[in-house]
Parts: structure tokens; sequence; C-alpha cells
């Protein structure tokens, strides 16, 4: 897996995107939290500098991940997980001391997307769609991800061409089910560790008030931004500040 670190000492932050992204989403927060710690990132299985067509599910990307922590000797970590990255997150079990949850409802049930992002996990079309996109749909997709008016970092948009098609099956198909079956608010309680999670108040694919609900009946702590589905990108400096409290409120 591509891994970048910067930062040192403890604690071990570790930086995990959502579908489509890479280390790149994680840019304006990571020097701040590098002031503070260790900062780790990985491009996922299927993404950015890794690459890969297969492995794609969370316990796959997990086990990847559990083995980029072993190489480096780490044991212990404070995993922020944006949108999908936060079902890696939780798969990571018991090296997880403390948990960020960013943008991510604990299931579908509650969810909207962009007209046609379903034809993306198609076997035939999906692939055709995702090579042959003009610039100005990729665009149009990716501000999805962004309160309405966000003007994002252009550079983010090559994410979309890096990442394998046999992604959107995996997060828009496979997924969908296994959350219906396990929702991530569930897996909150479950794992048991200090948990925060960091909601925008514009995110277009979640609604933040019944995925708020659920998660604090969960026993998670639950701040809600003014931002859309991205606040890491949005809002980096509040995420930072937010992060270090999760960790300062739980020192020992």
């Amino acid at each position: 897996m591509h891994v970048t670190q910067d930062g040192q000492g403890q604690p071990v932050f570790l930086l995990l995107h959502g579908f489509s992204g890479s280390v790149r989403w994680f840019d304006a927060v990571t020097p701040l939290l590098a002031e503070h710690g260790r900062v780790l990132r990985v491009d996922l299985r299927g993404h950015g500098r890794t690459g890969g067509h297969t492995g794609l599910d969370a316990i796959s990307q997990a086990a990847d991940v559990l083995g980029v922590l072993d190489s480096l000797g780490i044991d212990e970590v404070i995993v922020v997980g944006h949108s999908y990255g936060a079902d890696v997150a939780l798969a990571l079990g018991r090296r997880v001391s403390r948990l960020v949850i960013i943008g991510q409802a604990p299931d579908y049930s509650c969810a909207t997307f962009p007209a046609g992002n379903g034809l993306l996990a198609a076997p035939v079309l999906g692939p055709l769609l995702h090579r042959f996109a003009p610039r100005a749909a990729v665009r149009r997709a990716v501000s999805y991800a962004f309160a309405p008016g966000f003007a994002f970092d252009p550079v983010l948009l090559h994410d979309h061409a890096t990442t394998s098609p046999a992604v959107a099956r995996a997060v828009i198909v496979d997924r969908r089910r296994k959350l219906a079956r396990r929702p991530l608010d569930q897996q909150v309680r479950e794992l048991g560790v200090p948990t925060l999670v960091i909601l925008g108040k514009h995110d277009r694919f979640y609604p933040w008030a019944p995925t708020a609900a659920r998660y604090r009946a969960a026993g998670a702590r639950v701040e809600i931004v003014d931002s859309g589905h991205s606040p890491q990108v949005e809002q980096p400096a509040k995420i930072v500040d937010l992060v270090l409290s999760l960790q300062a409120n739980y020192s020992e």
C-alpha cells in the first residue's frame, strides 16, 4: 500500500480516505496533526498509488492496513476514517485506541446519491462510464462531496481516474448489503473505544440529524460542523481541534 508519514512520536494518527479518494483528502489536516504526533496516511486498495482491483471490502482493506502497522512496529493508533474509510477503521479492531468517523452514516437507510450513481456499479456500463466520463461530469460528481458552492482543489479530480472501476460495486452495492446487516453504529457499540463522529450540516449524502441520533444512542460523541460531506477538506483546523479534543478528554 502507498503510505505517507509526517511528524513523529506519540500518538500515532492513522487517516483513512473514502470512496474514490486518496491521501490527498487529508492534505490540509496532516501538517496540523503532525505538530502533535505521527501521522500515517494510506491509499486504500483500488485507490491512488496503491491500485488493484480485488480485496476492496472493508475487512480485506483493514487486513492490508494492519500489515502496514505491523511493518512499522505500531501497536495502537487513533484512527480517523472519512466516509468509506470509517468502515475500514472499525475493522481494525483492537489496534484502535480512539476512533473518529467523518461524514458517514451507519448505513444507507437515509442516503441520497447523485442521479445515475448506481450505473457506476453495472458490470459493463460502469467501467465504461468510469473511463470515458467527461471532466465536467467528474467535477459535478466530486462536488457532491462538499457543501454547495465550495471551491475544492481540482487536484482531487485526479483521484477519480486512479480509482479502480471495481470499487464502485464494492461500495455502492456490496457495502449497502453489509451495512444493512451490521450497521456502523452497532459496530461502534461493539468496539467500545472512545468515539467521535463529525458530521457536516450540509452533507448531501447523509442527513446529519438522524445520523447523529443513531451514533449518540451507540455511545459516541457527535459534533456538527458547517460543511458538507468532507469537513476535513472544508474545515481542516476545526477538524484537527476536535480530533485533539478526543485525545485530551480520554488521556490518562
